[in-house]
């Protein structure tokens, strides 16, 4: 969760030298590379012969792909590049009430009362968040940002409740790497269009090595240590550790970006925080269902 901060935050300078479309090409395109071992097979960990996906699993890949990569990556380095990386890192830490929520109206599962009051201080921190940095310097364009950043965060969610069904019997990691795949194939005619005529010799060699950290981070490096922490850590308490996401979003855009954490801030990651407790905190009659990092 602090890599999926981090690299949400980085996504800022990113966006200010790259356009959208060809930054998130190029992030496809570098993972997809990366990802090969588990595109064709279950990966270097096991020599077993991968399973047959069938037809609704090729579908359930490419919406878990439209959603989780293709407009998630969208709304995200929209968002990012018309508001502040500290507020897009709050507004990310509204994951867990967004996939309840979702899960109640798609799954029909039930939320207990204290999911509702979590989804409820989700919207609240969302609204305070916005609606402070409308009234300050970045006008209706932050609040636009902040609007996108909210998109992604549900596009994320019907990432997540489309997976449930995925994981019983496909790796996580070919499912990655295979809705990568179509991402990048989604995003090539856009990123195409906007490669065309733009001036690579200028993009300096911090920003290949960001534009690197970025595409790793997003598809294999967060992937891979959410799963490995699983092994170790009941899952009934992972979903308390997201509140790491939007601290390293918050840490960095201070610290390396330049920005301030105000007291709107403050007060929006207060009802995040106490949302992402609320609904992750194990009971005695059950547990959390694990959820994917976003991107």
């Amino acid at each position: 969760m602090a890599v999926v901060g981090t690299y949400v935050a980085l996504s800022k300078p990113l966006t200010a030298a790259m356009p959208v479309f060809l930054l998130a090409w190029l992030r496809f395109a570098i993972a997809s590379v990366a990802m090969l071992p588990w595109t064709f097979g279950p990966g270097p960990e096991r020599q077993a012969r991968p399973p047959r996906i069938g037809p609704g699993e090729w579908r359930a890949l490419f919406f878990q792909s439209f959603f989780g990569n293709f407009l998630f990556s969208i709304f995200m380095l929209y968002g990012v590049s018309m508001t502040s990386a500290s507020a897009a890192g709050v507004i990310l830490a509204t994951l867990p009430a967004v996939v309840a929520l979702l899960s109640w109206l798609v799954l029909r599962e039930r939320l207990s009362t204290r999911a509702w009051l979590a989804v409820a201080l989700a919207v609240c921190g969302v609204v305070i968040l916005t609606l402070g940095r409308g009234l300050g310097t970045g006008g209706a364009q932050s609040v636009l940002g902040n609007l996108l950043v909210f998109g992604c965060v549900c596009c994320e969610a019907v990432y997540v409740v489309i997976g449930k069904r995925l994981t019983a019997t496909l790796s996580a990691m070919r499912i990655s790497a295979l809705i990568n795949l179509f991402g990048l194939a989604l995003m090539t005619p856009f990123g195409i269009w906007q490669a065309i005529g733009y001036p690579f010799a200028s993009v300096t060699a911090g920003v290949w090595g960001l534009l690197v950290f970025y595409a790793l981070a997003a598809s294999v490096f967060s992937t891979w240590l959410w799963l490995s922490g699983l092994k170790l850590v009941p899952a009934s308490h992972s979903g308390v550790f997201t509140i790491a996401m939007p601290l390293a979003a918050s840490v960095v855009a201070v610290a390396f970006l330049g920005e301030r954490f105000t007291g709107v801030h403050a007060v929006a990651f207060a009802f995040a925080a106490a949302g992402v407790l609320l609904i992750t905190w194990p009971t005695r009659a059950q547990g959390v269902a694990q959820i994917s990092p976003p991107g």
